[in-house]
């Protein structure tokens, strides 16, 4: 995939840890057609990082991929060491973890620490935690699924987000307090779509 040759002219992928986590990888869990489609599926253990020009989608230095879930985490030249976690909430609910994970070079013993950042979103196990009034209540809701599609397959999707952070690619739209009014209307539109309803 080149880049983001498949959005409009004019528009950037700059997606929200929120935006990540409701708009893509909610839908590739739940089987429902992402829109736009844009974001390819890779499996982590066959690439470097250096290596997902071309392959990941690109924009400006950040990389994007959906990936399934693995725990070692190794690459043909070296591995992934998670470092932090932090939760996700859209509308006062937890929607998603965030993992920051670090590439190193070598075995786990000699291993020489790049530059190289992954941030590895997941969904919540189970159920999302609403911060209401009637948490017993709408912790109890789930999101609808389509028939057959268990929670196990669900937590098998992760999508990432890739960067070398010299580069301070972590300056997006959002951290320098400009409205992504345009992108928001985009993806508020094609939500309309096969919809994935949270709780409340």
């Amino acid at each position: 995939m080149a880049g983001a040759s498949n959005l409009p002219p004019g528009f950037h992928f700059f997606p929200s840890d929120e935006e990540l986590i409701v708009h893509f990888l909610r839908r590739k869990a739940s089987l429902l057609p992402c829109r736009p489609d844009i974001v390819p599926s890779l499996i982590l253990n066959l690439y470097d990082p250096w290596e997902l020009n071309g392959k990941a989608l690109q924009s400006g230095n950040q990389w994007y991929f959906f990936s399934h879930v693995t725990q070692t985490r190794t690459s043909p030249n070296g591995h992934w060491k998670p470092i932090a976690d932090e939760t996700v909430i859209s509308g006062g609910c937890n929607v998603g973890l965030k993992k920051t994970l670090i590439f190193f070079i070598g075995e786990p013993f000699e291993a020489i620490k790049t530059n190289w950042v992954m941030h590895e979103y997941h969904l919540m196990d189970g159920s999302i935690n609403c911060s209401s009034s009637s948490t017993s209540s709408s912790s109890s809701k789930r999101p609808h699924k389509k028939k057959g599609h268990s929670d196990t397959e669900s937590k098998n999707w992760v999508i990432c987000r890739v960067f070398e952070s010299s580069y301070d690619s972590q300056v997006s739209f959002h951290e320098e307090g400009t409205e992504l009014s345009c992108l928001d209307e985009v993806f508020l539109s094609l939500d309309d779509y096969d919809e994935v309803s949270f709780a409340k």
